[in-house]
């Protein structure tokens, strides 16, 4: 979670007053839109590691990697990672990859939609490849996924995962 909250947080810190505005390859948000939802998904898997509530999204506040630390900081006990969460019926393991596809793709939103460098790491990659193959359907299903976008077999992995959750690797602003 660490080195992809890290590497998420410095595209963030990157962004310029100007850029706020531009587009991303996530439709429904625009660069500003998008720091406000990672703010949220921050705070509300802060909230999850410590067994609370889910949380609505608040304004845009512009203190991701803020709440990005707090988020890390909670899952650095063992505590978060056993059981299971309250408040999503599902295993803590599972909560805790939920967090690193958003962190992991949101990340690439970003990079794009700005022109900054971005590159996964692998295993991180790999990772969240098999969990969102396993969840793409039922992320569909909760509008948090799009329609998967057709990518060779051969591509590389982390083209592969943009595909399946209805990402272009090719998106341009």
């Amino acid at each position: 979670m660490r080195s992809a909250t890290e590497r998420t947080a410095g595209l963030v810190r990157a962004v310029r007053q100007e850029q706020l505005g531009l587009p991303t390859p996530c439709a429904k948000f625009d660069v500003k839109d998008l720091i406000n939802h990672l703010e949220w998904v921050a705070e509300l898997f802060e909230s999850l590691a410590r067994k609370g509530p889910m949380i609505e999204q608040g304004p845009y506040a512009g203190d991701f990697p803020e709440r990005a630390e707090r988020t890390l900081a909670a899952w650095s006990r063992p505590e978060p990672w056993e059981g299971t969460s309250p408040a999503m019926g599902m295993p803590m393991t599972m909560v805790a990859r939920m967090y690193l596809v958003d962190v992991i793709v949101h990340g690439w939103d970003l990079a794009r939609a700005t022109g900054q460098e971005y590159e996964p790491d692998p295993e991180e990659v790999s990772q969240v490849q098999r969990f969102t193959d396993s969840m793409a359907e039922t992320g569909r299903q909760h509008g948090a996924f799009g329609p998967p976008v057709a990518i060779s077999d051969d591509a590389p992995l982390f083209d592969r995962l943009l595909g399946v959750i209805g990402r272009d690797p090719a998106w341009t602003p």
